[in-house]
């Protein structure tokens, strides 16, 4: 049964320079932010707070990875439970899902409707970051020639950035010849972001697989992020995020792709959303219990003698 409520404990920083050994980024949460949902561990964090920690992560140089839960990635761990792995390795785990950001309300979490995050939230704000700091940024997926638009577009409007795509069309099976000569592309260029969006499962599959060969960067799971970029998918207006109306705008856009996505794959999570609702009321049933108890122990408390 998922548990409802958060679920961290705080590492302490002094064992890891005592020990040398890395802690990793999730282990260190604020309490509030790492909790559970629908048997997933997330981070409530703002896009804001995303982009604090990559700039961390940039200046430390370190190897980390940053993924997103939403009603898609939950439905298709049901099917993939291979995708377990990537996510339990995962530094941050964005909420790419108003919906979920309610689930997380009515537990009685922090969720709020600024707590939802993804690409197309901090875009705007990440490219103002690359072209100030001059980072490389290398992005692996799309089709050939849309990358290639959405790169020329970027560089456009962030002349300081140094950008590097290669299409997601090749053999992504670990092991393969193909999936290895992408890896030494992206060696060879050292970015200090890589975006790869190939779409679920398929990339978050091949980050896991390939995670120890790729270099120290932040390493993204961002599906079609450069699709937006070149113009070739329309993003939804903003406010449609934050109201929970971008699933109705982007299945009008795509029905045939996305219908079973939007309208058939949210109920397999049924007994996922049973399960988190009667740990919640349990849970809040014995917090009641122990308010009844303290405040009964309370009144029956003798009272003391005056000396």
């Amino acid at each position: 049964m998922a548990d409802a409520s958060p679920a961290l404990t705080r590492a302490d920083p002094a064992d890891d320079r005592r020990t040398g050994t890395r802690v990793p980024f999730r282990k260190a949460r604020r309490q509030r932010e790492r909790v559970r949902l629908l048997g997933q561990t997330v981070d409530l964090v703002r896009p804001e707070e995303v982009l604090h920690h990559v700039e961390t992560w940039v200046a430390e140089g370190r190897k980390a990875v940053v993924a997103n839960h939403n009603l898609n990635s939950l439905a298709l761990l049901q099917k993939h439970p291979e995708l377990q792995g990537f996510f339990d390795r995962a530094d941050l785990v964005e909420v790419d899902s108003t919906p979920l950001i309610h689930f997380a309300k009515l537990l009685g979490l922090q969720g709020r409707a600024f707590h939802r995050c993804t690409y197309l939230d901090w875009r705007d704000h990440f490219w103002s970051l690359v072209n100030r700091n001059g980072w490389r940024v290398m992005y692996v997926g799309g089709a050939p020639g849309v990358v290639e638009r959405a790169r020329d577009r970027l560089i456009h409007a962030h002349p300081k950035a140094d950008i590097r795509v290669r299409d997601g069309y090749f053999d992504a099976t670990p092991g393969s010849a193909d999936s290895a000569a992408v890896v030494e592309q992206v060696r060879a260029f050292s970015p200090h972001i890589l975006f790869v969006g190939m779409g679920m499962p398929r990339q978050e599959l091949w980050i896991l697989n390939t995670l120890e060969a790729l270099p120290d960067c932040v390493i993204f799971s961002v599906g079609a992020a450069f699709d937006y970029e070149a113009g070739a998918q329309k993003a939804a207006p903003r406010w449609m995020g934050r109201f929970g109306l971008e699933w109705a705008f982007r299945l009008v856009n795509d029905p045939r792709r996305l219908a079973r996505r939007y309208l058939i794959e949210p109920w397999s999570l049924s007994g996922l959303i049973a399960s988190d609702l009667i740990g919640a009321a349990r849970s809040r049933r014995a917090r009641r219990q122990v308010a009844s108890g303290a405040r009964a122990e309370t009144r029956t408390e003798a009272p003391r003698p005056v000396a």
